[in-house]
């Protein structure tokens, strides 16, 4: 497909042609995405429209096959009563499965070439064609409706192109194409934040702050509990926020906390473009306690900020897990967005691409959140706001807690931030029944049940400690950082499968905020006993999670 658009590539004249004969053609069209939000998010302004010779960069997700096929495999390879159980697919084997029909190929093919797309390219799976258009006006009569505009925004102030108004298909192409990507969806922003340091007097048996030395401890690791430092034993974090760690600090950060224990002393690859500006607080963070939980184990790095400022880098991070054939088992990415604001399409392919993830027997985990249950008005009444992915039933999605006493090493309690609750879109998959409906039938504080949709995929699955870490960034150690985006890393460093709790401490004592009315007064849901929707089943214990994993 490339090399026959790339061959066919026309010249201005040809191209506005061509693109008049779609647009003539576009009358007879349709609308991909016409739930998805449009609304700026806070911190973004409009620098107007683009400028109408920018070159502009999209991605068409093209129409797979075989879905259902899919996900009875990916049950099956996870079942361990499946004979199946563990034979997870290759990519070459996912590709053979859900590449497109000839017929999807030809017809974008077709469509694209009319338009004078070029520098196409495509992924393994075939499922994904990334072009670029030489500029908007083109990309504004090929995709009727769209307008481009520039905005810029984040504590970074990223630079994005995105279209305020939505975007038409010829109806032609309504069974081949799931969506465009680069049209709506904005970089995500950061949600870790520096809270105050608590007040304390005498510090005698205190620890100031989490570091590795307390993860290390409070989860009862070892000196010994470290990987072997083999190269086919590997652990990844993913980057999406036009923000990069620097390998100084990394050193630096081994340097004051990781004298305890075998560690390797740099990233061993990474993927995609990493930045010479200032770091970020969260990719320092990310690397720095992945490599220190899951210590001496070779570690990638994904950076994914959009190598143009048309792309989306989440898909671009999807994009390239469809184009590796030999990935790290467990992925850590603290990304989410509210499920109301994704219209459907995207939704439910990014679900499909999370659901190849889990069929290659890959592990992503995926943070749950720092907006506690969340809160959203609907119709004038207020109701629970869920996170995707953190929602999918392909992921493994980790939540928040802090110390009891947040100066000693002592049990858990939750997180207030910490991102949990019902999935609006996935239904609770069976894996989850027992468990979550324990918990609706026991807990004594559950919320008004118009605030979430029971029957949804319920989450978070599992958590750990996400207040008062140490992260040095630009060479300066940084106390107190606090979010589910430091739960996440943690957690991704013990390469674990939760076993209806097996092998973790059970968190039972606190809850998470929401909505700030009369009805609910700020409060979401609360742990207790085994699984519940703010902690999942709780936080882990090394050596009895080990034991579990090796004899399930």
């Amino acid at each position: 497909m490339t090399a026959d658009l790339q061959k066919g590539r026309m010249g201005p004249r040809a191209c506005l042609l061509g693109l008049l004969a779609l647009s003539v053609a576009g009358q007879c069209s349709y609308s991909p995405e016409p739930d998805q939000q449009r609304t700026l998010p806070p911190g973004w302004v409009s620098l107007g429209r683009a400028d109408p010779e920018e070159e502009l960069s999209l991605t068409f997700a093209l129409r797979q096959q075989n879905v259902d096929r899919l996900s009875e495999l990916v049950q099956a390879v996870s079942d361990p009563g499946s004979p199946r159980y563990g034979k997870y697919l290759a990519l070459e084997d996912v590709a053979d499965l859900v590449r497109p029909s000839q017929l999807t190929l030809h017809m974008v093919q077709k469509w694209l070439l009319a338009a004078g797309a070029r520098n196409c390219h495509s992924v393994t799976t075939q499922d994904f064609l990334t072009c670029c258009l030489c500029f908007t006006l083109q990309a504004e009569l090929l995709l009727s409706g769209a307008e481009f505009h520039r905005y810029v925004g984040g504590p970074a102030e990223t630079h994005a192109v995105r279209s305020p108004h939505p975007y038409r298909l010829p109806k032609a192409l309504a069974s081949h194409v799931d969506f465009v990507g680069g049209l709506h969806r904005f970089p995500p922003t950061s949600t870790l934040r520096q809270r105050p340091e608590p007040q304390v007097t005498g510090t005698l048996g205190l620890h100031l702050g989490v570091t590795p030395s307390v993860i290390r401890k409070r989860y009862n690791l070892t000196a010994q509990d470290v990987g072997s430092g083999a190269t086919n034993n590997s652990q990844a974090c993913a980057q999406f926020l036009e923000q990069y760690f620097h390998a100084s600090d990394l050193a630096e950060f081994m340097r004051l906390f990781g004298g305890s224990f075998v560690h390797q002393a740099a990233v061993a690859r990474v993927v995609g473009q990493q930045g010479r500006g200032r770091a970020g607080i969260e990719a320092s963070l990310d690397v720095e306690y992945l490599m220190s939980a899951g210590a001496n184990i070779s570690t990638w790095v994904y950076s994914s900020p959009g190598r143009h400022e048309s792309q989306e880098p989440f898909l671009q991070w999807l994009l390239l897990l469809s184009n590796e054939s030999a990935l790290p088992h467990v992925h850590t990415v603290s990304y989410g967005d509210d499920e109301d604001s994704l219209s459907s399409a995207y939704i439910q392919r990014v679900n499909v691409e999370l659901m190849k993830a889990a069929a290659r027997g890959l592990t992503l985990l995926f943070a749950s959140g720092d907006s506690g249950a969340g809160c959203w008005s609907v119709s004038g009444r207020h109701q629970f706001r869920p996170s995707f992915p953190a929602s999918s039933p392909y992921v493994t999605t980790v939540g928040g807690t802090s110390f009891q006493n947040p100066f000693r090493i002592t049990n858990e309690v939750v997180d207030y931030i910490s991102g949990g609750g019902f999935s609006n879109v996935f239904p609770r998959p069976s894996y989850q029944e027992e468990a979550v409906t324990s918990y609706l039938t026991s807990s004594p504080h559950l919320p008004p049940s118009s605030y979430f949709n029971a029957s949804g995929r319920a989450y978070p699955d599992v958590a750990a400690l996400s207040d008062g870490y140490w992260v040095v960034s630009n060479h300066v150690p940084i106390p107190w950082v606090s979010g589910t985006s430091a739960s996440t890393p943690v957690f991704g460093g013990f390469l674990l499968y939760k076993q209806h709790g097996a092998g973790l401490f059970d968190v039972t004592h606190g809850c998470h905020e929401s909505c700030l009315n009369e009805e609910v007064e700020g409060q979401g849901f609360c742990s207790g006993p085994g699984w519940d929707p703010v902690t999942g089943w709780g936080t882990p214990n090394f050596p009895a999670l080990l034991k579990t994993l090796i004899d399930p």
